[in-house]
């Protein structure tokens, strides 16, 4: 059985107080977590409880924790930073819930980003058109971020994720600026993306993301805890 795409264990991540005698505050407290590859993970959560600083975690983006972080075979706090760059550069998309597209920049730009930064990727401005036909903006390619529709932005920021193909997606709220058409359209992007064999985790506060993963965990007080009645695809019958 290969490694799953996402294993934690005791992962835990504290912030020092702000001012002298307040007690830090543990954010994620001892999480244990394994996302088998393939897998369509929803992590849900209030707003506060911890769900983006989790991706951070897992994307590479943020590497003050304690525990181990496995993501792809890969022991995050093992690597250096130009090791890391080149784990998320070839091998993980990332959606941010606030888009982060460069206003100065036309949609297609924007999903070229990654090669820019990177170290390149194979046909990137064909792979970038094909991305935002994917997402349905294949017409949209030459518009800066002004003149697009928070639903189109979204969907150009799905486009940049996707640019080198990874096989792991990770999305920070993806719907939760969008209207519930438009958020449809990005479900049923992400269910496509799974059947293809891509692994999602995706933090949401939302019920129609949820309802399209495999399983549901929920994200309380810095602690884990699955959905009752959501299954792991490992498990038995």
């Amino acid at each position: 059985m290969s490694e799953p795409a996402i294993r934690l264990a005791g992962v835990g991540k504290r912030y020092p107080p702000r001012e002298p005698g307040v007690a830090p505050l543990d954010l994620l407290i001892e999480l244990d977590l394994t996302v088998a590859r393939g897998e369509f993970l929803a992590i849900e959560g209030q707003s506060g409880s911890g769900k983006s600083t989790l991706l951070h975690l897992l994307g590479g983006l943020d590497r003050d924790f304690i525990g181990e972080v496995r993501v792809l075979g890969c022991d995050l706090s093992a690597l250096s930073d130009q090791e890391l760059a080149a784990l998320r550069h070839a091998q993980i998309g990332f959606v941010f819930q606030s888009f982060n597209l460069l206003p100065g920049l036309s949609a297609l730009e924007n999903v070229l980003l990654p090669d820019f930064f990177g170290e390149g990727v194979p046909d990137a401005e064909r792979r970038a058109r094909e991305a935002l036909a994917r997402v349905g903006l294949a017409d949209k390619g030459q518009s800066p971020p002004a003149a697009l529709s928070g639903g189109e932005r979204q969907r150009v920021a799905i486009a940049r994720a996707l640019l080198a193909r990874p096989p792991l997606l990770l999305a920070d709220e993806p719907t939760g600026n969008l209207d519930a058409q438009t958020g449809e359209g990005v479900i049923s992007l992400f269910r496509e993306l799974h059947q293809e064999g891509m692994t999602l985790l995706i933090v949401t506060h939302e019920a129609r993301v949820s309802h399209a993963a495999d399983r549901v965990m929920v994200l309380r007080e810095g602690r884990l805890a699955a959905e009752p009645g959501s299954k792991h695809p490992l498990e038995s019958e």
